[in-house]
């Protein structure tokens, strides 16, 4: 979904494993180690084809993503930005980067001996359809550029027929038997005797913060599978591998309402985010089993997970006290989205959070644009929120000059639908109060990166006080004697944030669910001190303590958190608390081993 090229590949090379590969259960198993500079490197190759006969192949599909990860931020610079279309602002951004991806990519095409048999032109263009001449541009792009192998494009029910472009394969994107049928009519009257392709077989789907959890019955998936296969069509099983939407790179939805993607990715896939089997897996390889001639090689044992000890949160940052030595702020007459802000070499802030500041002396109503969702401060007290649906906010009867204080969080930028234009992040446009723009704000850029945190010196931390001031920093660091392995955290009684391990941002949390732990990679871990923090937007400080677990058997991310013991970390960033917090109990006395906790980037 959203805005993607594919590469189809008919087999995974051995090679060297990029960082956002690491703690894949593929990628631990040599199943997936793929790295577009080392992977036309002479190694022995496993196959990932399986036919049953010719024309029809169940592969790997590598995904190379334009969207937001890809096409930055940064091209929301311009006011007038048409994403998706011929829009010269646009083009030029597409053709620099296929001038250096298709470089890559070129010589690693089947008939240059390399893996990739097929290359997908975009991604469910049908459903956007805002310009006539984008598609073929695309097409003509990647042509230019010396892809020679099959073109396919990809739709779901909805834009197939829009998404066709002259000379261009189309499959389709499904996940009933009903959608199937769209294929043995549309498909096969447009195309012919043309191969018959489901792009993208939907096992699961992917769950939104505040919404259900989404399942799919395994026996519905082998009953449609075996629907798809039946009717001579080859597929792809979107997702085969649950995975994890690491830091800040969570997507989001926009169509009734705005709606952000959860942490996990688990997608109720086939392998589950952790890579450990499921029925669907059991069912689909007994299924692919029968068409071959030989047993199948029994499976890998599933990977060990480990549950840890607790540890308690001893060290403690307000927020008011982290702008004293974060830099100077920006100053401006009116806010600044993120997007235009003048950082990072005039690319603007991309992801994170961004805490606009300015003085009034008067009560009333507050209004504006507010994206995704922003805490509102009078000096340091939170008196509520602004988002999608709350764009006004009483202020309170104040005396003399007061802070007005809004702390801003991107929550995730659409990547499918009508809204990708509309993805600036901030306070957009003029902020109100009683109908009057306010004036002279100081804005502080709050991206989160290693380098923000590197800020943070050993003397800065205090003891963590009874009563914490909100937005915060909490740290503490923990040790692991013998090999590290994957475990899951659950934040019981923490109400929103992002958890960072040893300097990695590992995600976002949120009590009001689906997801209700954090799947927390084994290579993320060392033997021996590790350091563990989380950086909430809005926290419920109800203990002393955040806890992480590490079953012994699979606990996906949204059952609730009731096998196995605790594991608790310390170290986060909050904007609010909703509740008071316990003291006087559960506290660590210091130790001298956690000082190299308290330098960001030093680990052991």
């Amino acid at each position: 979904m959203g805005l993607a090229g594919r590469c189809w590949v008919a087999q995974a090379t051995s090679a060297r494993l990029r960082p956002h590969f690491q703690g894949s259960r593929l990628a631990q198993r040599g199943w997936l180690e793929w790295d577009l500079v080392s992977a036309s490197s002479k190694r022995a190759m496993t196959t990932w084809s399986l036919r049953r006969r010719p024309g029809r192949t169940l592969g790997l599909l590598l995904l190379v993503i334009l969207s937001f990860l890809v096409i930055r931020s940064w091209l929301l610079q311009d006011s007038g930005m048409k994403l998706r279309t011929t829009y010269k602002g646009f083009t030029e951004a597409v053709d620099l980067y296929f001038d250096h991806l298709m470089s890559r990519v070129v010589p690693l095409q089947y008939k240059h001996g390399g893996p990739i048999i097929a290359v997908q032109v975009e991604n469910e263009y049908g459903s956007y359809d805002r310009d006539p001449a984008y598609m073929p541009y695309i097409k003509k792009a990647l042509e230019d550029r010396g892809i020679i192998e099959l073109l396919l494009t990809s739709d779901n029910k909805d834009g197939l027929k829009k998404g066709m472009v002259h000379g261009v394969l189309a499959t389709i994107n499904l996940q009933t038997r009903q959608e199937l049928q769209l294929m043995n009519t549309f498909l096969v009257s447009v195309q012919g005797i043309q191969p018959k392709m489901v792009m993208e077989y939907w096992t699961g789907w992917f769950d939104s913060w505040g919404g259900p959890h989404n399942i799919l019955d395994s026996s519905e998936v082998l009953e449609t599978v075996t629907a798809i296969i039946d009717a001579g069509s080859s597929i792809n099983l979107y997702m085969f591998h649950g995975g994890t939407n690491f830091g800040f790179i969570n997507g989001a939805m926009h169509f009734h309402e705005y709606k952000s993607d959860v942490t996990s990715y688990d997608y109720d896939a086939v392998l589950t985010e952790a890579g450990d089997y499921t029925a669907k897996y059991s069912k689909l390889r007994e299924f692919f089993g029968s068409f071959s001639d030989a047993p199948l090689p029994p499976p890998p044992k599933p990977l060990p997970k480990m549950t840890y000890e607790p540890l308690i949160p001893v060290f403690y940052l307000s927020l008011w006290d982290v702008l004293s030595f974060i830099g100077e702020p920006i100053k401006s007459e009116k806010p600044i989205n993120m997007e235009n802000l003048p950082v990072n070499d005039g690319n603007g802030q991309a992801f994170g959070y961004i805490l606009y500041e300015t003085i009034i002396t008067s009560s009333g109503t507050l209004s504006g644009v507010v994206r995704d969702r922003g805490q509102v401060f009078l000096d340091t007290v939170s008196i509520g929120f602004m988002d999608y649906k709350t764009t006004k906010i009483i202020i309170p009867l104040i005396q003399g000059y007061t802070f007005l204080r809004i702390l801003v969080e991107n929550r995730g930028r659409v990547n499918y639908g009508n809204n990708i234009d509309d993805q600036r992040k901030g306070i957009i446009g003029n902020l109100y109060l009683n109908d009057s723009p306010l004036k002279k704000f100081r804005i502080y850029s709050l991206d989160m990166k290693q380098s923000f945190f590197q800020r943070f010196s050993i003397d800065k931390w205090t003891r963590i006080p009874d009563v914490p001031t909100f937005p915060a920093f909490f740290f503490c660091g923990f040790v692991i004697g013998s090999s590290p392995s994957d475990t899951f955290l659950k934040l019981e009684g923490w109400e929103k944030g992002v958890i960072f391990v040893n300097g990695q941002n590992l995600g976002r949390y949120w009590n009001i669910g689906p997801q209700e732990t954090l799947y927390l990679p084994g290579p993320w871990l060392f033997r021996g001190n590790n350091q563990v923090g989380t950086l909430p937007a809005s926290f419920c400080f109800t203990h002393n303590f955040l806890p992480i677990l590490a079953p012994g058997i699979r606990l996906p991310p949204w059952e609730p958190f009731g096998r196995g013991q605790k594991f608790q970390l310390a170290y986060s960033f909050q904007s609010c608390c909703s509740c008071s917090s316990q003291s006087g109990s559960q506290t660590h006395p210091f130790h001298p081993s956690w000082l190299p906790y308290l330098a960001p980037g030093q680990t052991s």
